[in-house]
Protein backbone atom coordinates (compact mmCIF):
# COMPACT_ATOMS: atom_id res chain seq x y z
CA UNK A 1 0.00 0.00 0.00
CA UNK A 2 0.71 3.48 -0.91
CA UNK A 3 1.67 5.56 2.03
CA UNK A 4 -0.28 8.98 2.19
CA UNK A 5 1.83 12.02 1.51
CA UNK A 6 1.23 15.58 2.21
CA UNK A 7 -0.68 17.89 -0.31
CA UNK A 8 2.46 18.95 -1.66
CA UNK A 9 1.31 17.74 -5.74
CA UNK A 10 1.38 21.58 -6.22
CA UNK A 11 -1.61 20.76 -9.12
CA UNK A 12 -3.75 17.94 -6.52
CA UNK A 13 -7.12 18.36 -8.90
CA UNK A 14 -4.98 17.82 -12.01
CA UNK A 15 -3.54 15.00 -10.84
CA UNK A 16 -6.39 13.15 -8.99
CA UNK A 17 -7.98 13.72 -12.73
CA UNK A 18 -5.41 12.21 -14.54
CA UNK A 19 -5.33 9.45 -11.74
CA UNK A 20 -8.73 8.77 -12.53
CA UNK A 21 -8.39 8.04 -16.39
CA UNK A 22 -5.68 5.55 -15.61
CA UNK A 23 -7.95 4.11 -13.13
CA UNK A 24 -10.80 4.28 -15.54
CA UNK A 25 -8.94 2.76 -18.23
CA UNK A 26 -7.66 -0.50 -15.83
CA UNK A 27 -11.43 -0.85 -14.87
CA UNK A 28 -13.81 1.24 -16.48
CA UNK A 29 -15.88 4.27 -14.73
CA UNK A 30 -18.32 2.50 -12.64
CA UNK A 31 -15.85 1.16 -10.68
CA UNK A 32 -14.37 4.01 -9.88
CA UNK A 33 -13.98 4.96 -6.09
CA UNK A 34 -12.84 7.96 -4.51
CA UNK A 35 -10.87 5.85 -1.53
CA UNK A 36 -8.98 4.01 -4.43
CA UNK A 37 -8.43 7.13 -6.38
CA UNK A 38 -7.03 8.78 -3.23
CA UNK A 39 -5.04 5.47 -2.64
CA UNK A 40 -3.30 5.44 -5.96
CA UNK A 41 -2.53 9.19 -5.77
CA UNK A 42 -0.68 8.91 -2.75
CA UNK A 43 -2.85 11.56 -0.48
CA UNK A 44 -5.59 11.38 2.00
CA UNK A 45 -8.91 10.08 1.65
CA UNK A 46 -10.62 13.12 2.01
CA UNK A 47 -8.59 14.98 -0.54
CA UNK A 48 -10.67 13.72 -3.64
CA UNK A 49 -13.96 14.73 -1.65
CA UNK A 50 -12.50 18.14 -1.00
CA UNK A 51 -11.71 18.77 -4.69
CA UNK A 52 -14.63 17.36 -6.26
CA UNK A 53 -17.17 16.63 -3.46
CA UNK A 54 -18.38 13.37 -4.33
CA UNK A 55 -17.93 10.96 -7.78
CA UNK A 56 -19.95 12.38 -9.90
CA UNK A 57 -18.10 15.76 -9.08
CA UNK A 58 -14.94 14.17 -10.25
CA UNK A 59 -16.74 12.79 -12.85
CA UNK A 60 -18.16 16.03 -14.20
CA UNK A 61 -14.91 17.55 -14.26
CA UNK A 62 -13.34 14.52 -16.39
CA UNK A 63 -16.38 15.25 -19.10
CA UNK A 64 -15.48 18.85 -19.04
CA UNK A 65 -11.93 18.05 -19.65
CA UNK A 66 -12.44 15.70 -22.32
CA UNK A 67 -15.25 17.46 -24.36
CA UNK A 68 -12.69 20.25 -24.47
CA UNK A 69 -10.28 17.60 -25.41
CA UNK A 70 -12.93 16.87 -28.17
CA UNK A 71 -13.09 20.09 -29.52
CA UNK A 72 -10.08 20.49 -30.04
CA UNK A 73 -9.19 17.66 -31.85
CA UNK A 74 -11.87 18.16 -33.93
CA UNK A 75 -10.62 21.95 -34.11
CA UNK A 76 -7.46 20.96 -35.40
CA UNK A 77 -8.85 18.54 -37.89
CA UNK A 78 -9.16 21.49 -40.71
CA UNK A 79 -12.41 21.81 -42.35
CA UNK A 80 -13.05 18.67 -43.60
CA UNK A 81 -15.90 16.66 -42.52
CA UNK A 82 -13.87 13.23 -43.09
CA UNK A 83 -10.97 14.60 -41.63
CA UNK A 84 -13.03 15.41 -37.93
CA UNK A 85 -14.61 12.17 -38.41
CA UNK A 86 -11.45 10.41 -38.24
CA UNK A 87 -10.34 12.49 -35.97
CA UNK A 88 -13.45 11.83 -33.66
CA UNK A 89 -12.80 7.98 -33.83
CA UNK A 90 -8.61 8.90 -33.21
CA UNK A 91 -9.78 10.60 -29.88
CA UNK A 92 -11.54 7.98 -28.84
CA UNK A 93 -9.13 5.45 -28.70
CA UNK A 94 -6.33 7.66 -27.77
CA UNK A 95 -8.85 9.14 -24.98
CA UNK A 96 -10.97 6.30 -23.81
CA UNK A 97 -11.49 6.60 -20.34
CA UNK A 98 -12.68 10.30 -21.37
CA UNK A 99 -14.90 8.72 -24.08
CA UNK A 100 -16.06 6.22 -21.46
CA UNK A 101 -17.23 9.13 -19.50
CA UNK A 102 -18.59 11.30 -21.81
CA UNK A 103 -21.04 9.33 -23.54
CA UNK A 104 -23.00 8.58 -20.00
CA UNK A 105 -24.45 11.07 -18.25
CA UNK A 106 -25.63 9.03 -15.95
CA UNK A 107 -22.03 9.30 -14.38
CA UNK A 108 -21.95 12.92 -13.85
CA UNK A 109 -24.32 15.80 -13.95
CA UNK A 110 -24.80 16.32 -17.41
CA UNK A 111 -26.76 19.62 -16.44
CA UNK A 112 -23.47 21.39 -15.33
CA UNK A 113 -23.01 24.49 -17.21
CA UNK A 114 -19.21 23.72 -17.92
CA UNK A 115 -20.40 20.24 -19.26
CA UNK A 116 -23.11 21.90 -21.32
CA UNK A 117 -20.19 24.49 -22.35
CA UNK A 118 -17.94 22.28 -23.79
CA UNK A 119 -20.28 19.71 -24.79
CA UNK A 120 -21.74 22.60 -27.42
CA UNK A 121 -17.72 23.45 -27.98
CA UNK A 122 -17.68 20.25 -29.52
CA UNK A 123 -20.90 20.18 -31.24
CA UNK A 124 -20.38 23.13 -32.56
CA UNK A 125 -17.26 22.14 -34.26
CA UNK A 126 -18.88 18.69 -35.90
CA UNK A 127 -22.11 20.86 -37.13
CA UNK A 128 -19.50 23.35 -39.09
CA UNK A 129 -17.73 20.39 -40.81
CA UNK A 130 -21.53 19.08 -41.62
CA UNK A 131 -22.64 22.54 -43.33
CA UNK A 132 -19.13 22.21 -45.25
CA UNK A 133 -21.06 19.36 -47.17
CA UNK A 134 -22.48 19.78 -50.77
CA UNK A 135 -25.96 20.26 -51.22
CA UNK A 136 -27.85 16.31 -52.54
CA UNK A 137 -29.78 15.96 -55.42
CA UNK A 138 -32.78 16.41 -53.66
CA UNK A 139 -31.37 19.49 -52.43
CA UNK A 140 -30.12 21.42 -49.41
CA UNK A 141 -30.36 19.28 -46.63
CA UNK A 142 -31.19 19.79 -42.62
CA UNK A 143 -28.02 20.46 -40.79
CA UNK A 144 -29.21 20.09 -37.72
CA UNK A 145 -30.50 16.01 -38.82
CA UNK A 146 -26.85 15.74 -41.14
CA UNK A 147 -24.92 16.71 -38.08
CA UNK A 148 -27.23 13.80 -36.24
CA UNK A 149 -26.38 11.55 -38.86
CA UNK A 150 -22.42 12.06 -39.01
CA UNK A 151 -21.83 11.99 -35.25
CA UNK A 152 -23.93 8.53 -34.82
CA UNK A 153 -21.88 7.23 -37.52
CA UNK A 154 -18.25 8.40 -36.11
CA UNK A 155 -19.42 7.73 -33.05
CA UNK A 156 -20.97 4.55 -33.10
CA UNK A 157 -17.74 3.59 -35.29
CA UNK A 158 -15.69 4.22 -32.40
CA UNK A 159 -17.66 2.81 -30.03
CA UNK A 160 -17.57 -0.30 -31.75
CA UNK A 161 -13.98 0.01 -32.05
CA UNK A 162 -13.33 0.31 -28.67
CA UNK A 163 -15.74 -2.68 -27.50
CA UNK A 164 -13.59 -4.85 -30.13
CA UNK A 165 -17.11 -5.85 -32.17
CA UNK A 166 -15.81 -4.83 -35.88
CA UNK A 167 -14.86 -8.15 -38.15
CA UNK A 168 -11.20 -8.46 -37.98
CA UNK A 169 -11.27 -7.60 -42.16
CA UNK A 170 -11.45 -3.67 -40.98
CA UNK A 171 -8.08 -4.19 -39.82
CA UNK A 172 -5.56 -2.94 -36.82
CA UNK A 173 -5.40 0.72 -37.53
CA UNK A 174 -8.75 2.69 -36.05
CA UNK A 175 -8.01 5.81 -38.16
CA UNK A 176 -7.72 3.97 -41.99
CA UNK A 177 -10.77 1.57 -40.88
CA UNK A 178 -13.00 5.07 -39.91
CA UNK A 179 -11.24 7.12 -42.86
CA UNK A 180 -12.76 4.44 -45.07
CA UNK A 181 -16.29 3.89 -43.40
CA UNK A 182 -16.74 7.68 -43.03
CA UNK A 183 -15.89 8.42 -46.72
CA UNK A 184 -18.86 6.24 -47.76
CA UNK A 185 -20.54 9.51 -45.70
CA UNK A 186 -19.05 12.07 -47.16
CA UNK A 187 -18.79 10.91 -50.95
Amino acid sequence: MTPTRGYHHGDLRRALLDTAVEAISESGPAALSLRDLARRAGVSHAAPAHHFGDKAGLLTALAVQGFDLLAETLGQAGDDLLAAGVAYVDFAVRHRAHFEVMFRPELYRAQDPQVRAASDRAGAVLRDRVAGLPARAGGAGEPGRDALAAWSIVHGFATLWLAGALPPRVGDDPREAARYVISRLVD
